[in-house]
C-alpha cells in the first residue's frame, strides 16, 4: 500500500519536535547507563580500599534492581500527574545526587545503600521516557524517535571503561579522595546539572511549546488526538489478558535469563578482564569498550537480517545460542587472548537480541492489555539484574574464578534461547517488521 504524501507543515514539525527533544534524551539515556555500570569500573580499586569481597560487591551491583523494580510503576503515575518536565528532573537530580554521594561509602552496607537508593532515584525513567514520546510523536514516527536516544545507551557502554578507568587513574589521590570516589563525582554532578536544565528546557505537550509555530502545535495536536480516538474504536485486550496470557510469562523468563548475561559482564566485564593478565586500569577500560562496540555492530546486522527475512524469535534464539557457546568458551580456554575473543564474541551477539525481543514483546497484545503488558515483562525480567551480578560474585567467591561463573551465565543464556524457540509468537502482521528499528538497543 503506498504511503501518503508527507506535507511541509508535518516534515518541518516533526524535524523541529525531533531535534528539540532527542538530543537532551540522548544525554539522559547516556548518564542513566553509566551511573549504573560504573560500579564495575569502581571495583578494580575500590573492592580493595573497602574489603569487599567478590560476593559483597555482586550483591551491591545486584540490588540496585531490587529499588528500580519497586517504584518503576508508581514513578510512571506520578510522571503522568505531573508532567515530564518536572518528574524527570526529579529522577535525573535524585538519582545525580545518589551517583555522586556513592563516592563517600566507607562499608559494606553503606554502599548497599547507595545502590538501593540510586535504582528507587531511576526507578520509571526509561518508561518515562516513552511515555513522555507518545505526547510528542505519531506512531509513525515514534519508533525512529526511540532509536534517536535508546543508542546512547551503547554508546554509554563503549564510552564508559575509557572515561571512568582515565578519571580514576589521573585523579587518583587528588585532594585526599581515591581515584573511584572522583570518578562517581564526576559522572553523577553532570546527571544533576541536566537535571536542573530539564527543568528549564523541557515542555509537557505540544500545546505548551513556544519552540512551535501556532500551525505546527496545531497539527500536532490534532495528528495525536486523531490517534487516540481511533485506538478507543478499536477492540482491545482486557488488561487481564496481559496476566493470563501464557507468552507474556515467557517472554519474562526469556528476557529475565538474558539480563542475567547482559548485566552480569556489564558490572563485572572490567574485573573479568583485569584477571586476565598484567592490565593497567585504562588497558583495561579501554578493552572493556570492545565487547559493546562490537554489539552495535552485531545489532545492526541482526537487525537487518531480521527485518529482511520477516523471522523475530529464530534470530533471537540465535544470537542466545552464539553468546551462550561465547561464554563457554571463554570459560574453558586457557590462553587469555582467546577468552577475550570469546567475550568480544558474546558481546557481539548478546545485545544483538534486544531490538528482536521489544518488537516481539511490542505485538503480543493490544492497547491497554499491550501497554501493560509491555511493562509487565519489563519488570518480572529484572530478576535477571537482580541475580546475575550477586551469582557472579558467589561463584567467584567460593571458587576463586570466574570460569564457573561464566558457565553459569551460559546456562542462562540456553534457557532464553530455547524459550525464544519453542514460544508461540503472533505479530502484528504489518507493521511488526518496521515497529522497532534496526539500531535500537535497550
Amino acid at each position: 500500500m503506498a504511503q501518503p504524501a508527507v506535507s511541509d507543515l508535518e516534515r518541518q514539525t516533526i524535524r523541529r519536535v525531533y531535534w528539540r527533544l532527542i538530543p537532551i534524551l540522548f544525554a539522559m539515556m547516556f548518564f542513566n547507563y553509566l551511573d549504573r555500570i560504573n560500579l564495575g569500573y569502581a571495583g578494580l580499586t575500590m573492592n580493595q580500599d573497602l574489603g569487599l569481597s567478590p560476593a559483597i560487591f555482586g550483591f551491591a551491583a545486584s540490588i540496585f534492581f531490587l529499588g528500580y523494580m519497586v517504584l518503576e510503576v508508581p514513578s510512571n503515575l506520578m510522571l503522568h500527574l505531573l508532567g515530564a518536565r518536572i518528574w524527570l528532573a526529579r529522577i535525573l537530580i535524585t538519582w545525580g545526587l545518589v551517583a555522586a554521594l556513592t563516592a563517600f561509602v566507607w562499608n559494606p552496607l553503606s554502599l548497599y545503600v547507595m545502590r538501593f537508593g540510586l535504582g528507587v532515584a531511576e526507578a520509571g525513567f526509561m518508561p518515562g521516557v516513552v511515555l513522555y514520546l507518545t505526547y510528542w510523536f505519531p506512531a509513525r514516527y515514534r519508533a525512529r524517535a526511540v532509536v534517536g536516544y535508546i543508542i546512547a545507551g551503547s554508546f554509554s557502554a563503549v564510552l564508559g571503561g575509557p572515561i571512568s578507568t582515565s578519571i580514576m587513574t589521573w585523579f587518583d589521590g587528588a585532594g585526599g579522595l581515591h581515584g573511584w570516589q572522583w570518578m562517581f563525582l564526576a559522572e553523577g554532578v553532570p546527571t544533576i546539572l541536566l537535571g536542573l536544565f530539564t527543568l528549564y528546557y523541557l515542555t509537557d505537550r505540544p500545546a505548551k511549546a513556544s519552540w512551535l509555530t501556532k500551525e505546527q502545535a496545531d497539527w500536532l495536536e490534532g495528528e495525536l488526538a486523531a490517534e487516540r480516538a481511533e485506538i478507543e474504536q478499536q477492540g482491545r485486550h482486557r488488561v487481564i489478558d496481559c496476566v493470563l496470557d501464557i507468552r507474556v510469562w515467557l517472554l519474562a523468563l526469556l528476557f529475565g535469563c538474558a539480563l542475567v548475561g547482559i548485566y552480569g559482564l556489564l558490572l563485572w566485564l572490567p574485573q573479568i578482564i583485569k584477571g586476565m593478565g598484567e592490565l593497567s586500569n585504562i588497558q583495561v577500560g579501554f578493552l572493556s569498550a570492545i565487547p559493546p562496540l562490537l554489539g552495535v555492530v552485531g545489532t545492526i546486522v541482526v537487525s537487518r537480517s531480521s527485518d529482511k527475512t520477516g523471522d523475530r524469535k529464530f534470530h533471537l534464539a540465535g544470537v542466545y545460542l552464539l553468546a551462550a557457546i561465547a561464554m563457554l568458551g571463554s570459560a574453558y580456554v586457557h590462553s587469555p587472548v582467546l577468552a577475550f575473543v570469546f567475550l568480544c564474541i558474546v558481546g557481539f551477539s548478546l545485545n544483538a537480541g534486544n531490538p528482536l525481543f521489544w518488537s516481539i514483546n511490542a505485538s503480543l497484545l493490544t492497547g491497554a492489555a499491550g501497554a501493560a503488558a509491555i511493562a509487565m515483562v519489563n519488570t518480572l525480567a529484572q530478576f535477571g539484574g537482580l541475580i546475575g551480578p550477586w551469582c557472579i560474585g558467589l561463584i567467584r567467591d567460593s571458587t576463586g574464578s570466574f570460569s564457573w561463573a561464566l558457565v553459569g551465565i551460559a546456562g542462562f543464556l540456553i534457557v532464553a534461547s530455547a524459550v525464544a524457540a519453542t514460544m508461540r509468537v503472533k505479530p502484528r502482521e504489518a507493521e511488526l517488521t518496521h515497529a522497532i528499528p534496526s539500531s535500537a538497543t535497550h
